[in-house]
C-alpha cells in the first residue's frame, strides 16, 4: 500500500510546477481578460511602443534640421560683417562717409538649415527599423500567448489536483464506514485490533496526501494570480474547441524579423562608406558700428548649397561593419537553432498529445473496471474471504488509476497548449 502512495506522491511531483491562483470565475475567458490588463501584458505593448518610436526616429533623420541663432563677437581688428566684392568696397573707400561694413565688435542673427539629400545608410536603417517594429509585435503576440498558455494548463493542473483530492476523500469515506465495521467486529471478539491499526493507518495516509495536494494547489493557484491578479478558489472546466493549426512555426517569427533587421543593420554600416550629399542653407543678419564713421549699420546675406563628403579612411567604420556582420550571421545561427528545435518539439508533442487521447479513454475504462473489482473486494473482506491488507490494496488500486487519468487529461492541455504557442495559434480560439 506504501508503494502505491508513493506512486501517487510521484505523479503529484510531475504536474506541480506548472503555474495557477483564488475567486469565483465562470469562464477562462474571463482570465484572458483580466490578463490583457496586468502590467505583465503592458510591459510588452510598451516594448513594441518601443520599437515603433524607433522606427519613427529613424524616419526623422530624412527631415530638415532648422535652427536659429544669434552670436556677439568682438575682434582684435575690424573684420567684415558679410562678404563684400571689390565694386561695392571702391566707392566707400573713396568716400569716408558711407560707413564700411566691418567693426570690431558685431552681433548676428539668424536661422540655419541642414537636410540630406541622398544618405543611403538613413533608407536603409528606416528600413531596418520597420522589421525591428514587426519582431517586437512578433514577440508580444507570443509573450501573450505564453502567458494564456500558462493559465490554461495552470487550470488544467488545478482540475487534476482537485479530482485526486475528491477521489482521495471518496476513499476515506469508504475506509471509514470499513472502519466502523471492523470496530465492532473488534469489540464482539471477531477481528484482531491490528486491523483496526491498519485501517486507522490507511486514513491517516489520506490526509497525509490531501495535504500534500493543498500545498501543489497553492502553488498553481499562485500563478494565475501573477499573471491576472485573479485568484480562483476552484478550478475552471473547460472544452476544447478547435483543433491545433500546424501549417506553420508562427513562433519564429520575432527572431526572423529582427534577422532580416540584423541583415539590413549591416548592409547600413557598408553603405556609410558610400558618398553623402546634403543640402545647407544659412541666413545671416549683422548689427554693427562701422569701424570707419562710428554709424549704425546692419546687412543681412543668405547661403545654400549642396556638400558632398566621402570617407577615405575609416578604422572606426571598417570595424562596426564587422561587428553588424558578426551580429547578423549569429541571429542567422540562433534562428537555425530554434527552428530545428521547435520543429522537433513539435512533432514530439502531437506524438505525444495522439497518444494521451488513448491513454484518457484507456484510463476512463480502468477506473470504471477497478470501481467494480474494489466494489466486490469490499464485500469479500465482510464476509472474511480476503485480509485487510487485500482489500486496502483495490483501495489503492482505484485511487491510483484515478490519478492517471486525471494527470492524463492534465498533461493533454499542457501539450496543445504548447502546440498553441509554438504554432502561434490563438487559444482564446482553441479553449473555452
Amino acid at each position: 500500500m506504501k508503494l502505491k502512495f508513493l506512486t501517487v506522491g510521484l505523479l503529484l511531483l510531475f504536474l506541480v510546477p506548472i503555474h495557477i491562483n483564488a475567486q469565483k470565475v465562470e469562464n477562462i475567458h474571463e482570465l484572458f481578460n483580466a490578463l490583457k490588463l496586468h502590467p505583465q501584458t503592458t510591459g510588452d505593448l510598451l516594448a513594441l511602443e518601443k520599437a515603433t518610436t524607433g522606427k519613427e526616429l529613424a524616419y526623422s533623420n530624412l527631415f530638415p534640421t532648422i535652427s536659429a541663432f544669434g552670436t556677439y563677437d568682438n575682434y582684435s581688428a575690424p573684420t567684415g560683417m558679410l562678404p563684400l566684392p571689390p565694386n561695392e568696397l571702391l566707392p566707400m573707400v573713396q568716400d569716408q562717409s558711407i560707413p564700411q561694413p566691418f567693426s570690431d565688435n558685431i552681433f548676428r542673427a539668424g536661422v540655419s538649415i541642414s537636410m540630406p539629400v541622398f544618405i543611403k545608410s538613413i533608407y536603409t536603417t528606416a528600413s531596418k527599423a520597420t522589421y525591428l517594429q514587426k519582431s517586437a509585435k512578433a514577440k508580444q503576440q507570443i509573450n501573450l500567448l505564453q502567458n494564456e498558455a500558462i493559465i490554461v494548463s495552470s487550470n488544467a493542473n488545478l482540475l487534476y489536483l482537485d479530482a485526486l483530492s475528491k477521489a482521495l476523500e471518496s476513499k476515506k469515506q469508504s475506509l471509514l464506514k470499513t472502519k466502523e465495521i471492523i470496530e465492532l467486529k473488534v469489540k464482539n471478539g471477531r477481528a484482531s485490533g491490528l486491523n483496526l491499526l491498519i485501517i486507522n493507518n490507511g486514513i491517516n495516509q489520506v490526509d497525509a496526501t490531501k495535504n500534500e495536494i493543498a500545498i501543489n494547489k497553492e502553488q498553481a493557484i499562485s500563478a494565475i494570480e501573477k499573471l491576472t491578479g485573479i485568484r480562483v478558489n476552484t478550478p475552471i472546466e473547460m472544452l476544447e474547441t478547435n483543433a491545433i493549426d500546424s501549417s506553420a512555426i508562427k513562433s519564429l517569427e520575432p527572431l526572423q524579423q529582427k534577422a532580416i533587421a540584423d541583415k539590413l543593420t549591416y548592409r547600413a554600416e557598408k553603405e556609410k562608406l558610400l558618398p553623402s550629399i546634403l543640402l545647407r542653407g544659412n541666413y545671416n543678419h549683422s548689427y554693427a558700428k562701422a569701424y570707419n564713421n562710428d554709424i549704425s549699420i546692419d546687412k543681412e546675406y543668405s547661403t545654400i548649397g549642396l556638400v558632398i563628403s566621402m570617407p577615405i579612411f575609416n578604422k572606426n567604420q571598417y570595424t562596426q561593419i564587422k561587428k553588424s556582420k558578426i551580429a547578423y550571421n549569429t541571429t542567422q545561427n540562433e534562428l537555425k537553432k530554434l527552428d530545428l528545435s521547435l520543429k522537433s518539439q513539435a512533432k514530439q508533442l502531437q506524438n505525444s498529445l495522439q497518444l494521451l487521447y488513448k491513454s484518457e479513454k484507456l484510463y476512463q475504462q480502468n477506473v470504471q473496471d477497478k470501481k467494480e473489482i474494489l466494489h466486490i473486494a469490499k464485500v469479500s473482506y465482510e464476509s472474511g474471504r480476503i485480509s485487510i491488507e487485500d482489500y486496502l490494496k483495490y483501495e489503492d488500486d482505484l485511487v491510483l488509476e484515478k490519478s492517471k487519468l486525471y494527470k492524463a487529461q492534465a498533461e493533454k492541455w499542457q501539450t496543445l497548449m504548447k502546440l498553441a504557442v509554438i504554432y502561434g495559434n490563438n487559444i482564446e480560439n482553441l479553449v473555452k
